[in-house]
């Protein structure tokens, strides 16, 4: 079971998928996370992606704290199924929330973009070595909003590098863990906090 850290379910507790294949975000890392979100950009009426959704804990977290619509991308068929199944128990309202059973790349080169992505939670498996691609996948999506984020959750020792058309904005390690947020270029060195 995890617990929601925060906002309109804060303190609510979702289910995780059973199994090797998901490692859910821990919860220091997902208040860190969102506490920086919260002060960097806000979640306010935001229309978030969360690739690699495995529990959807991250995209429930961003809906918890106000944003508008999240859209969980997710392969594995249990994984999700069990996001449905949190989404219902939280009775989050189904314009709020879709659910994608899919491979996280195929689906940013074939997905017709809805209104501007304000933010992308990026949490592969760390074994899968996924990262680079999703980078250059979401560098090219015509659906991220200008000033939008790509929050990468990553183990500490991997070198995240940006693609073209991807800034690195910041780096944060929590132990084994690292936070890397990403921007548009034309973002390269903005304040961050």
């Amino acid at each position: 079971m995890l617990r929601i850290v925060a906002g309109q379910f804060g303190g609510r507790r979702i289910q995780s998928p059973s199994g090797r294949g998901t490692r859910p975000t821990a919860e220091k890392v997902r208040a860190a996370l969102f506490n920086t979100l919260q002060q960097w950009i806000g979640l306010d009426g935001a229309r978030v992606l969360d690739l690699y959704a495995g529990s959807g804990a991250l995209g429930i977290e961003a809906l918890s704290r106000g944003a508008a619509h999240v859209t969980f991308v997710e392969s594995d068929p249990r994984s999700a199924a069990r996001v449905r199944a949190n989404l219902k128990a939280l009775e989050v309202p189904a314009g709020q929330a879709a659910v994608v059973c899919g491979n996280a790349v195929p689906w940013l080169h074939r997905a017709a973009p809805a209104p501007e992505t304000q933010l992308v939670l990026v949490d592969p498996p760390y074994a899968a070595g996924e990262y680079e691609g999703v980078l250059q996948a979401l560098a090219q999506w015509p659906g991220l909003a200008p000033d939008a984020i790509v929050a990468v959750e990553a183990p500490a020792r991997r070198d995240i590098a940006a693609p073209p058309g991807l800034a690195v904005l910041r780096t944060k390690r929590y132990g084994d863990t690292q936070l890397v947020y990403l921007g548009k270029s034309a973002r390269e060195g903005a304040a961050a906090p």
